[in-house]
């Protein structure tokens, strides 16, 4: 008797992802000659001429140069230490450091290499993090409190998370998802070097999680294409930038940032960033995800009022409050650059001698 034969499933067919487009320009020509972008990708200049203005994707571009330069930085775990024993444990090691000034526990290394450190107790303790400087922003404009319900979509290798550990002493219900096995392996590695306890690590894919859960607040650091973290001249920065690794990122992040979207509570907030400066990858797909879920605005990070808190004051006649963190401050007080991009009120930090590239906006839940 011949066995029956398996019935064939149907190929999911995904929908057609249209992305914009970026023509070459006499600007991104130009761009495309200077020394700084000569080994760049063209859609990556002809994208950052057509996505800028004329003379922040001249900074842009300078800026891929100028990232050869960059620093070593560091965060104090002031889980383990406060950022006075790392001062003290660097200035006995001879290590010159500056401070941060839109954040105490951050640490500059104008003269180091990473392999400085290596020998050092606070490196081999855990009581410090290598962590750009570019990185450490979106928790801070996160917030998280002690005794919310805080998720880490994208968490490997564990930067963030174990910094958000730190800002609430360990005291939120913090979890983090990461789907590839080795990663989560390396997430949870750090997360115990770091001290940061009962963070459960769900190796799943966040676009998946399930709609039980439900959180306060939600830090989403998508995988990206990494446009940012670019270094002219450094192939490996370069390897597999192409428009198919744009295109496979910009279908994850939008289907990413609908999930988190969702598993937000009521009054719950939302941060979204990338490593990248593709509007792409940003702008578009934050605009997307808002157009579908109509109960979430974008509370702006350059010093304006949101849509419902300007509507909240007209009708109360009072003057809107505008909200503010770590990094918006740090802008005002012109310690961070930011420029321009399609959707006001989210950032752009340029990437720099001091800076990745990087993309942050904060959304809420409407209550």
């Amino acid at each position: 008797m011949s066995k029956p034969r398996r019935r064939k499933q149907k190929k999911q067919v995904k929908p057609e992802l249209k992305l914009r487009q970026f023509a070459a320009t006499e600007l991104s020509d130009q761009l495309a000659a200077q020394h700084s972008a000569a080994d760049l990708p063209r859609f990556m200049v002809d994208t950052v001429a057509g996505a800028y203005a004329p003379t922040d994707a001249q900074l842009m571009i300078e800026g891929f140069g100028a990232a050869a330069a960059r620093p070593v930085t560091l965060r104090a775990n002031t889980l383990k230490a406060t950022a006075e024993d790392i001062a003290a444990a660097l200035d006995a090691a001879g290590i010159a450091h500056n401070p941060v000034a839109w954040y105490p526990d951050a640490f500059i290394l104008p003269e180091a290499q990473v392999s400085d450190l290596w020998d050092l107790d606070i490196y081999r303790d855990g009581k410090i993090y290598l962590q750009s400087l570019s990185s450490m922003m979106p928790p801070l404009v996160l917030g998280a409190q002690a005794g919310e319900d805080i998720l880490d979509m994208c968490a490997a290798p564990g930067g963030k998370t174990t910094q958000i550990a730190a800002l609430t002493q360990g005291q939120a219900h913090l979890t983090a998802c990461e789907m590839n096995i080795p990663r989560a392996e390396k997430l949870e590695s750090n997360l115990h070097r770091q001290g940061a306890k009962n963070v459960p690590v769900m190796r799943i894919d966040a676009r998946e999680l399930d709609e039980f859960f439900r959180f306060d607040r939600i830090l989403l650091d998508a995988p990206c294409t990494g446009t940012g973290t670019v270094i002219s001249g450094n192939e490996k920065s370069l390897r597999g930038l192409t428009e198919q690794l744009l295109s496979k990122c910009a279908r994850s992040q939008r289907a990413l940032l609908d999930r988190a979207m969702g598993a937000l509570k009521p009054g719950g907030t939302l941060v979204y960033s990338t490593c990248s400066i593709l509007p792409q990858e940003n702008e578009d797909a934050l605009q997307e995800a808002l157009d579908k879920h109509m109960d979430c605005e974008l509370i702006p990070l350059d010093g304006t009022p949101s849509e419902s808190e300007t509507r909240r004051a007209q009708d109360a006649g009072e003057e809107p409050h505008i909200e503010s963190n770590a990094l918006t401050e740090a802008i005002a007080a012109g310690h961070v650059s930011s420029v321009a991009n399609g959707m006001p009120g989210t950032l752009t930090i340029p990437p720099s001698r001091d800076f990745e590239g990087f993309y942050i906006a904060l959304i809420r839940k409407r209550s």
